[in-house]
Parts: structure tokens; C-alpha cells; sequence
């Protein structure tokens, strides 16, 4: 299996303001063309984590899924990411995962923050599954998602590898949680023996709400291999395949894990 090159874009993102976040995005990557495998933006990158929904909402298929579907292209890379997305009738905090050939699939978030009533304006997903990069099985996952362990357990499959390599989570986290969201993705990792990526927003929103970024790359034993300033920029590394497949052999907790429905 060959090593994969991801690359977590940490922005500033501009409230409400889906054409200039796009172009934000286009500034931060000129110049990386064919260096990455995976380009990761943050949530709600085009507005920022926000319940004004019905006013910035997109249809599936809409600009920036385009958008998005020309960046890939351009960056020779898959692009993921989740914005607004209002689909049949309901608002949905949507991750779309961007091949060079099109969408490939989306997640809805399924943990909707109801401290600021997202539970109120956007319809929970029920559904999670990973996609493939270069062999690699990496899972979507969004922001307050990081909380529910249950919810992203790694599990073998009957190919005998388990169900993901890499968990990646985009997130709107505000700095008076930053410890909150730096150690529960050290968790994630460890219980889960695999890589785990997070990448997050900084400056002010709308709400006047403060973030600081903290977005890390870190390996199945928990350990840091990226993680960021506070402030914008790309923050990258190339994940060792032989090392996660090698560690997972030398110390198979997995094997021991309980077996669950998460839905029985």
C-alpha cells in the first residue's frame, strides 16, 4: 500500500460569504497542485458554522459541489469538506468527499450541536461509511461527532482489515473548548489504531466566537505528527502505511474489542 499525502486547509473563514471562502480557499492552495492526496476543508467552510440556513443553503449539485469538482481536478487530489445543503425539504450539515470524476459520496452529520440549536434548524444523518484513497479507508466525520466515540469505533471487517485507516473530522470548535477538542482526537486515535485528522477553523465568526485553529494530524499510538499555528495556512504530512499495518499486527487491541449494533 502506498503512503498517502494529505493536506488540512486552516482558515479564516468570512461569515455568510460562500463566493469569497471559495476564493480563500483557491489563494491557500495556489501552488499545490499534485502534492496532496487528500485536501480536507473545514466545516461549513463556505459560511461558517451558522443557523441562517434557508439564507445560504445550496442544492445538491449546486455551485460549490462544482466548485469542489473543479478543484479536485485542478489539485489532482480528493477534495472534502461540508457546507449547507438543503436536499428534499431539509437542511443538512453535509460533508461532500470530491473525486476528480465527481462527488463520490456525502455524509450528513449526525450529531447535530444543540447548544447552539443545529438540532433545531439541520436533520440528523444516519448514515456513515468510509471511502478509498489510494487503498486507504478514511472516514468523514464532523465536529461535534468527535464527543461520540460509539459513533466512529472501528471495527474488522471479513477482509480482515479494519473498517478505517484514517478518521477525519472538520469542525467549527471554538477556543474555550480547545483542550476538549485537542484530547478527544488523541482518543480517537489511540482507541481506534488508526491515523486521525482534524482540521479547524480560526478568527471570529458572525457570533463573535473565537477560534484558534488547533488543527493536528496524529498516529494510531496518539502522537502529534503535524499540528498548527493559530493562524491560516496548510498544515501537511504523509502517513506511513507500513507503520499503521505494522502496529496494528504488534499490538492487536482491535481484536479484543466488544462486538456491537449501534442501532439493535
Amino acid at each position: 500500500m502506498e503512503n498517502l499525502r494529505i493536506c488540512l486547509v486552516q482558515m479564516d473563514i468570512a461569515w455568510e460569504a460562500p463566493q469569497r471562502n471559495r476564493e480563500i480557499v483557491e489563494e491557500m492552495l495556489r501552488g499545490e497542485a499534485g502534492k496532496h492526496d487528500l485536501v480536507v476543508l473545514p466545516e461549513m467552510f463556505t459560511t461558517g458554522f451558522t443557523m441562517n440556513a434557508a439564507a445560504v443553503a445550496e442544492q445538491p449539485g449546486g455551485e460549490t459541489e462544482r466548485w469542489m469538482q473543479a478543484q479536485a481536478i485542478a489539485l489532482d487530489a480528493v477534495v472534502i469538506g461540508s457546507i449547507v445543503v438543503e436536499d428534499d425539504g431539509l437542511f443538512h450539515n453535509r460533508m461532500l468527499v470530491v473525486h476528480k470524476g465527481g462527488t463520490a459520496m456525502y455524509y450528513n452529520k449526525r450529531h447535530l450541536f444543540r447548544m447552539a440549536g443545529e438540532n433545531e434548524v439541520y436533520a440528523s444523518g444516519m448514515g456513515l461509511q468510509a471511502f478509498t484513497v489510494k487503498g486507504w479507508r478514511v472516514l468523514p466525520l464532523i465536529c461535534y461527532d468527535l464527543r461520540f466515540p460509539v459513533w466512529s469505533r472501528n471495527k474488522p471487517q471479513e477482509d480482515g482489515r479494519l473498517y478505517f485507516d484514517l478518521a477525519v473530522y472538520v469542525a467549527n470548535w471554538p477556543e474555550r473548548r480547545a483542550n476538549h477538542w485537542k484530547t478527544l482526537l488523541q482518543a480517537r486515535a489511540i482507541e481506534n489504531q488508526s491515523y486521525v485528522a482534524g482540521v479547524n477553523r480560526v478568527g471570529e465568526d458572525g457570533k463573535e466566537i473565537t477560534y484558534v485553529g488547533d488543527s493536528a494530524i496524529i498516529d494510531p499510538l496518539g502522537l502529534h505528527i503535524r499540528s498548527s499555528a493559530q493562524q491560516p495556512g496548510l498544515l501537511t504530512a504523509t502517513l506511513d502505511w507500513s507503520a499503521l499495518a505494522s502496529y496494528r499486527e504488534r499490538f492487536p487491541a482491535w481484536a479484543d474489542a466488544d462486538a456491537f449494533d449501534l442501532f439493535a
